[in-house]
């Protein structure tokens, strides 16, 4: 662990406890082993489960075993989370349910988790005097105003309608009807709340809008490390196939196109956010990188290149295969055409750009994800042999 470290204006970094909700998911994991790597702060890690932060917290001789508690509780219906919330300095609530097949199948669930289940960390960080920083999520801002134009019109190729700004772009959702935005909506109204209580009740407060994080341990492989029915986002849908030697499964053609930013990139970030509270306070970030876009169909073209390379396993005849929204998500989905951060205010305030390649941060999440679930998948495809 660095000693004598500063913020970005030359002034010693205090040490601080840190309350981390939902450390023990894929963004949490990241984050509890920069935090007991470099720096001198203690995490009450708050969550359900812990296996992706096991490694942190077993065997108790490990350098920074006095500066991570794991604490078991659900945010929905515990009294010790105003406890916990008291006992640190700063909040960092990342608890959510944020897998596209749940937004319209489980459009309830989507709500409270998203809106209902965070108010009391607002509150309580409120009311405390704590500091804020709170994970949404680039869904909020919906469809790009480009994606309304006519598919020949030129303003389509004109930045100012497609790239997305903090404090510039509307938040545009499709009809009620279609509740594959019910996460987005849940999103926006908390992202507001808390800008409500920044500005009547002083709430300290810093909003993240991660860009689709990639890297080990993100999502779940289904009947692995997560349900068999459950279907996790894209990046992770792809593995599985990859993993199972089945074709990719491209949603409508897979046409949409998406930002990808390695985690430990992103993980930098948020953690200038923690350590320059001057500097972060009261402004909403964009975390991605602009520069890895791509179409999810020439994503699942990079992912079989990359894989092939990672597992030494040849390709298949049929790579891809398309299908309807409506049959691999259900009824009720949209999408957005493009997700493009701006990153002017990041940069500005934190110094902050991305590094890792497109190519560069697949070839470490496949490489991980073959070392460490392709044996497991073997087993659970096999078919026992007939005596």
């Amino acid at each position: 662990m660095a000693t004598g470290r500063v913020d970005l204006d030359g002034n010693p970094i205090k040490p601080i406890t840190i309350c981390m909700i939902g450390a023990g998911g894929f963004i949490g994991s990241h984050l509890c082993e920069k935090l007991m790597a470099e720096t001198p702060h203690k995490v009450l890690a708050v969550d359900v489960y812990y296996d992706k932060i096991k490694h942190l917290l077993e065997p108790a001789s490990l350098p920074w075993a006095d500066r991570i508690q794991f604490h078991r509780l659900n945010i929905k219906n515990d009294s010790r989370l105003e406890g916990l919330i008291r006992m640190a300095d700063l909040t960092i609530n990342l608890a959510a349910i944020c897998t596209p097949a749940d937004y319209n199948t489980r459009p309830l669930d989507t709500i409270y988790s998203n809106f209902i289940d965070a108010l009391p960390v607002v509150k309580y960080c409120s009311e405390n005097g704590k500091r804020l920083i709170h994970f949404s999520t680039c869904e909020v801002y919906g469809k790009t105003i480009g994606s309304f134009l006519p598919k020949d019109s030129p303003l389509r190729q004109d930045p100012d309608y497609y790239v997305l700004k903090e404090d510039a772009s509307p938040c545009i959702f499709g009809p009620i009807e279609k509740q594959r935005w019910s996460y987005a909506c849940a999103k926006q109204l908390i992202e507001r709340l808390i800008y409500a209580e920044g500005a009547e009740n002083g709430l300290e407060f810093t909003i993240v809008r991660p860009f689709n994080w990639i890297g080990p341990r993100m999502d779940f492989i289904p009947g692995i490390d997560g349900p068999s029915e459950g279907v996790p986002r894209v990046l992770a849908c792809f593995s599985n196939n990859l993993l199972r030697r089945e074709p990719l499964k491209l949603v409508d053609g897979g046409q949409s196109q998406r930002t990808f930013v390695y985690i430990k990139d992103a993980i930098e970030a948020v953690l200038l956010m923690i350590e320059n509270p001057a500097r972060a306070n009261g402004h909403i970030f964009n975390v991605g990188n602009p520069n890895n876009e791509v179409t999810v169909r020439q994503l699942a073209e990079m992912m079989t290149q990359v894989y092939e390379k990672v597992s030494g396993e040849p390709s298949l005849e049929t790579p891809t295969v398309d299908v309807s929204s409506k049959e691999f998500y259900g009824e009720g989905y949209d999408d957005s055409d493009k997700r493009i951060p701006d990153m002017t205010i990041i940069n500005r305030q934190l110094g902050w750009n991305p590094k890792t390649s497109l190519w560069d941060l697949l070839e470490s999440t496949l490489t991980y994800q073959h070392r460490t679930y392709a044996e497991a998948i073997k087993k659970a495809t096999s078919k026992p042999v007939a005596s």
